[in-house]
């Protein structure tokens, strides 16, 4: 099985830095027709997000799962579907809530979202794709040996390819 996995803060959903709350949610132009592409050319797409804010105590768990639920709803009502959503709540040295205080292997650019997903959902990673914004989601498709787009006005110089949104880079993976 491939997939496509997406950061979700500012690939899927406009970044609002440490955003938690449904009210503040805009989904980017043109996500769900790309996402709707992915699906109909047999993609599993997978949302793998760093969450930091959890760890820096400014919302939780719940409130990460509440919106991503609500992500994934949103997109479904558009005819959109999201196979899996992954999120990191750590972080090694900035966390105020101890539990979360860790070097853990989700964190990007660390494989471990990348990893899990594809052992629960059966996703072969060389045929698969990361589009991310931040150098951290290059990184980690990198590390998961797949191939990778960075979307965005700067450009990473580890990526394999570059595109100015979700819908360019979903015209890449298929052309």
């Amino acid at each position: 099985m491939k997939a496509v996995f997406l950061d979700r803060d500012g690939v899927v959903v406009a970044d609002r830095n440490y955003q938690f709350r449904i009210s503040d949610m805009e989904i980017l132009e043109g996500v769900p027709e790309a996402i709707i592409s992915l699906n109909e050319a047999g993609f599993q797409v997978i949302i793998v997000s760093n969450q930091s804010g959890v760890a820096r105590g400014y919302f939780s768990e719940k409130d990460v799962r509440k919106f991503n639920d609500y992500l994934a709803s949103e997109l479904k009502k558009a005819g959109a579907r999201i196979d899996g959503m992954y999120y990191c709540p750590h972080h090694p040295t900035e966390a105020k809530v101890a539990k979360y205080r860790k070097d853990c292997d989700c964190r990007k650019p660390k494989p471990g979202m990348l990893l899990c997903a594809a052992r629960d959902h059966n996703i072969s990673l060389p045929k698969s794709w990361v589009v991310g914004d931040k150098d951290s989601d290059i990184g980690a498709g990198k590390a998961a040996g797949c191939r990778t787009i960075f979307v965005g006005k700067d450009q990473s110089k580890a990526a394999d390819f570059f595109a100015k949104d979700l819908k360019d880079a979903v015209a890449r993976i298929l052309s």
